[in-house]
């Protein structure tokens, strides 16, 4: 019998992340608060995200609805990396990247917690920016999933390709 196997990967959905933005820079349009502050959101570059408004807090505030309008479209926090804010001219700036694909360190963190605390015969092996883990009981593989979802790590986790 063939080993089971399912790849650890942490994707963003660009599509979701650009609607995020959108509804985020149509409440900021929108909003009494928001009114006369500059405040707006824009992509800079691939994977960046760019806030702007008159003041660190209406920066702040315009994180906050980012990140709620995030939250609303099932992507997880933990996917963006917000920088603090940058006073620039009469204006602060804010900049966020999204993480895509999982780094090195980390999947080497994520592949000895396996190891150390998975069940006996499952290996991963790190593939790139994701990880294959393998066994050939697919009960112990869905118990390395739960496994990763408890653990407390710094990157969103999706599970792909579960063969």
């Amino acid at each position: 019998m063939a080993d089971s196997s399912f790849d650890v990967v942490s994707k963003v959905d660009r599509q979701e992340i650009d609607n995020a933005i959108n509804q985020a820079g149509k409440e900021l349009a929108q909003r009494f608060d928001f009114r006369g502050t500059g405040a707006r959101i824009s992509w800079a570059g691939e994977n960046g995200v760019l806030l702007e408004a008159d003041t660190e807090e209406r920066v702040n505030a315009a994180l906050d609805v980012f990140k709620d309008k995030l939250v609303k479209r099932g992507i997880s926090l933990k996917s963006l990396d917000a920088d603090e804010p940058q006073a620039s001219g009469k204006a602060y700036k804010l900049s966020a990247r999204i993480k895509q694909g999982i780094e090195s360190e980390v999947a080497r963190k994520i592949s000895k917690l396996i190891r150390d605390e998975g069940p006996k015969g499952v290996q991963a092996q790190i593939q790139g920016d994701q990880l294959r883990v393998s066994g050939k009981k697919r009960d112990d593989l869905q118990a390395v999933q739960q496994l990763l979802r408890g653990a407390d790590l710094d990157v969103a986790l999706q599970f792909d390709n579960y063969r």
